[in-house]
């Protein structure tokens, strides 16, 4: 309040206010009917102050507004603003939220789908299409000021991360980057690299929620708040939150196995009155169905909501269930709302594609106010249902995952069904980063007073796990960086190879494994001292006792091995004695549980197996099943037969005889006592010592004598300082190995890398060869294979549909496993080319392996694969939609999105191919044109 001021201050705060009217701040605070938050007010002024920053917040707080700035600093300093993105769809929003503030003429967009008005001073492009403007020294950089990189914590994706890194490093020095994260633990790391790499930069780190959370857990029909005590709501306020011990003890009596009449109670049965009271608890607890928990929420007036299902199968099938259910969400305004929006954004779709596409049943579930989001679906029908949620008129959206990767699609409420997600490998529990991305979702900045995050009952679930998950807001950022094929002739075109070489090194990948080797380099330097003071305590006034110390470890090492080797020819003696059994043997059992006198009624021999085979490297060996002279039936192992075995008699076992039978048993037990009870066996003579007759011990030993020390007082003293010396010694080169693996890590790949191209004459020296300028242009996972196939003139003569299946095998990865039925394959000079293809891709292969290029560590070529061949022949030869994703059994948002990779490939090849004496690039862009067509075609662009 003004009056309270003295008349210093007032003049200061004046002076204050017209220093802030001054700046870009003020006129862009204006434009907005909302006051900016503390973070972001700081980030805005260090940009303006010419600084780089590093946002990092969390999901819904608003961070954008950063960008946004930086797009209004640009267009008030007339220079150019880029503002990236990971995702297609994000850079559609972004572009579509700019057109809305600046104009159609000032704002363009670049994606692999879409050119629209690139030379504007603002760009929305997807972070690829700016790494290939980089390499390619585009004119389109001239004048660039600002580059935003939202979702910049991509830089982890272990497939498309390290495109971050590149743009990173390689945009011009006088570009101000401002990278806008979720938030991370290491937010500090990465500001002090881009602090390296790009100059000043300000880290700014906003860890509260705009709008608090509110976190249950759904059991039956009651909602159990997580914690007891929450008010900080999911901030990391100083209140302690304890899980609530309601939902504990429902875990405890939940958890338990149910009731089993056997089990007993202080001595007696389980009282009735206690089984009725547990069936009464059970019968309140249940994993409410999908209709249920969309109809709880709705009367509890927490909708609008997103419900978390990882598989789009499952997506589907809970809209069914909701309409099955007879849930209606909207009203009859609503309603006509709905079939109003959908009605116009779907007008360019052919009649006879829209009951291919489902759209009636998807139009019915939307009027209802319910809907499917996941990558199966048209980009057109996802893209309704985000128009229609942000709107309103959608109350319940079930998603998968890539709902939660920036999609500006807040909600009330947040649900997820499981904590356990198919994460391409297996089945594992989500992460606390990816829990905090999809709770994230829960909360609409502005309108909503708090957000919720409901988990769904599940048997098995542990409160204390989940609380876990909610209360660890961050999660590291990991560089993902890897050198490719294309990044090396990219980077020795531009810089060189020695320049090259330097540039990866101040990779984020690079500077992280440095510092890791920091604390490793503090403990090799502690392991020195340690181990001179070791070497004090083994000093011998008599001689060198380090060497007589390491006589004695040689001697020790000889000893153990020649141990090993009598060990493990005795196991193989005796797997050849049980091989050589026969069902009526009777042996005995040397050793174990169930020694004695026993009877073979089955070898055991592994499957595949027979007598006298040797081999059991991937088995157990033979596992004989006996009855024991004490009438037991029992299957015994390789290791109750420590010494090789023989029948000391033969029985014959009736054909009556059943081993559950206890009478049997005890016939036939009584018959083999009578038959060999008395039957000593002779004991094993144990074979003469390998180390007896071993010269190099003998040798060894006799030099131990000879050993001045081996005469010193105190010379097991020294030998234990010895041990110590050489244990600290042993640990020591190891942590110096593991300093040598990480150090230059990212140079020595891109040295192999370039090696490899060397031997392919794509490189000379610093010298691109024309192959070398071919390859440059060819961006994506398979580039080596693509510039290989144009070399060899592989897709010479193709027609455009022909060449389309083939440059299908460049882009497509199958969903399904590796032992999937064949794919069907286009016939004649397709089907050659294809299997051409992949004789080239083994020759790679067998390269890759000689030049140590690993594909493990995500360098290399994967194998192509074949199955989308056949879709793409038949899109691109004119069939039906209906036709195409029949045969393809697959949903139309896949078709769609693999189809605009091919599109986006085939236009690079189009550009690389051999302009003179080839068909390829025409045909190349005649494909284009062939699968640029009905569904595909469609503009993503609002």
């Amino acid at each position: 309040m003004t009056e309270d001021l003295t008349p210093a201050e007032a003049y200061a705060a004046a002076l204050a206010r017209n220093a802030e009217r001054a700046t870009a701040l003020a006129p862009f605070r204006e434009m907005y009917d909302f006051d900016l938050d503390p973070f972001q007010i700081e980030a805005c002024k260090a940009l303006e102050a010419g600084k780089g920053v590093l946002v990092a917040a969390p999901t819904g707080s608003g961070k954008t507004i950063v960008g946004e700035f930086a797009v209004h600093l640009a267009l008030t300093q007339g220079r150019k603003c880029f503002y990236t993105t990971p995702i297609k769809a994000l850079s559609n929003q972004k572009y579509a939220d700019l057109v809305k503030r600046y104009g159609a003429d000032k704002v363009g967009l670049l994606t692999g789908d879409n050119s629209v008005n690139g030379d504007a001073p603002i760009v929305v492009m997807t972070t690829e299409v700016l790494r290939n403007m980089l390499y390619a020294g585009s004119q389109a950089l001239s004048g660039l000021g600002y580059v935003v990189m939202d979702e910049v914590h991509y830089l982890s994706d272990r497939f498309r991360g390290a495109v971050w890194e590149e743009v990173i490093i390689h945009l011009p020095e006088s570009v101000t980057l401002v990278s806008l994260s979720a938030t991370v633990s290491n937010a500090e790391e990465f500001g002090d690299w881009l602090d390296t790499v790009r100059g000043d930069t300000e880290v700014i780190v906003s860890e509260s929620r705009p709008v608090p959370l509110w976190q249950h857990v759904l059991a039956g029909r009651r909602m159990y708040d997580l914690f007891e005590e929450e008010t900080d709501h999911g901030g990391r306020g100083a209140s302690r939150r304890e899980v609530n011990p309601d939902l504990l003890r429902l875990a405890r009596t939940e958890n338990t196995r149910t009731y089993n009449p056997r089990d007993r109670r202080r001595g007696k049965m389980v009282r009735e009155a206690d089984r009725e009271r547990e069936r009464r608890q059970r019968s309140r607890i249940w994993t409410p169905g999908r209709p249920e928990v969309i109809d709880r929420l709705d009367a509890e007036g927490l909708l609008p909501a997103i419900t978390f299902i990882f598989s789009r199968a499952g997506c589907e099938a809970a809209v069914q269930q909701c309409l099955h259910a007879g849930l209606r969400l909207n009203d009859d305004e609503a309603r006509r709302r709905v079939r109003e929006i959908v009605e116009e954004r779907t007008a360019s779709i052919p009649a006879e594609d829209l009951h291919v596409l489902g759209y009636y049943e998807w139009l019915e579930a939307l009027e209802r106010g319910i809907a499917a989001h996941h990558a199966g679906m048209l980009p057109t029908f996802k893209e309704v249902v985000e128009e229609l949620f942000v709107r309103g008129l959608v109350k319940a959206v079930f998603a998968t995952e890539t709902l939660a990767l920036g999609i500006n699609m807040p909600a009330r409420s947040v649900v997820l069904e499981k904590l356990v997600k198919w994460n391409g490998e297996q089945h594992a529990d989500i992460t606390p980063g990816e829990y905090t991305q999809l709770t994230g979702r829960a909360g609409r900045r502005g309108i909503d007073v708090e957000g919720h995050a409901v988990v769904l009952w599940q048997r098995g679930l542990d409160p204390g796990h989940l609380a876990g998950l909610a209360g660890t807001r961050t999660y590291p950022l990991r560089s993902s960086f890897k050198p490719s094929y294309n990044m090396a002739v990219n980077l020795v075109d531009q810089f060189g190879r020695h320049r090259s070489r330097e540039l990866l090194e101040t990779s984020f990948a690079q500077f992280q494994a440095d510092r890791s080797v920091v604390g490793i380099s503090r403990q090799v330097q502690k392991n020195e001292e340690g181990l001179e003071g070791y070497r004090e305590g083994m000093t011998c006034h008599l001689g060198d006792f380090e060497e007589y110390a390491l006589l004695r470890r040689e001697l020790k090492d000889r000893e153990t091995e020649l141990a090993k080797q009598g060990a493990a020819q005795r196991r193989a003696q005796a797997a050849s004695s049980l091989e050589k059994l026969k069902p009526g043997d009777v042996i005995h059992v040397p050793t174990g549980k169930f020694a004695g006198l026993a009877l073979v009624l089955d070898p055991g021999i592994p499957a595949g197996r027979t007598n006298g085979h040797r081999g059991f490297e991937h088995h157990d060996g033979p596992r004989p099943l006996v009855l024991t002279a004490e009438r037991q039936v029992k299957r015994l192992a390789s290791i109750d037969f420590p010494v090789p075995v023989e029948a000391l008699e033969r029985m014959r076992i009736p054909k009556s005889f059943n081993p559950r039978s206890p009478q049997s048993r005890r016939d036939l037990a009584s018959a083999l006592r009578s038959k060999a009870g008395h039957i000593n066996p002779e004991r094993h003579r144990k074979n003469r010592s390998a180390a007896a007759d071993d010269r190099e011990i003998a040798r060894l030993r006799t030099a131990l004598r000879a050993h001045p020390c081996h005469g010193c007082d105190e010379r097991e003293d020294h030998a234990r300082w010895a041990e110590r010396y050489h244990r600290l010694q042993r640990d020591t080169r190891q942590l110096e190995r593991r300093i040598e693996g990480r150090t230059n890590t990212i140079a020595r790949t891109f040295d192999r890398i370039v090696a490899l191209l060397t031997e392919l004459d794509y490189l000379r020296g610093d010298e691109v060869t024309d192959n070398g300028k071919r390859l440059a242009r060819l961006y994506g996972e398979l580039d080596l294979l693509a510039s290989e196939c144009l070399r060899d003139r592989v897709w010479e003569g193709l027609t455009p549909p022909e060449l389309a299946a083939c440059v299908s095998a460049l882009v497509y990865e199958s969903r399904q496993a590796d032992d999937a039925v064949a794919p069907k394959l286009p016939t004649g000079n397709a089907k050659a080319a294809l299997g051409e293809m992949v004789r080239i891709w083994g020759r790679l292969d067998a390269l890759e392996e000689e030049f140590r290029i690993n594909q493990a560590e995500g360098v290399g070529q994967r194998e192509p694969d074949l199955g989308f061949a056949w879709a793409a022949y038949q899109w691109a030869s004119d069939k039906s939609l209906d036709q195409v994703l029949r045969e393809a059994e697959m949903p139309a948002g896949d078709f769609v999105r693999w189809c605009k990779q091919v599109i986006d490939v085939l236009g690079q090849i189009a550009a690389a191919a051999p302009k003179e004496n080839s068909t390829v690039a025409k045909n190349a862009r005649k494909a284009v044109d062939s699968l640029l067509r009905g569904v595909v075609a469609y503009s993503s662009v609002g």
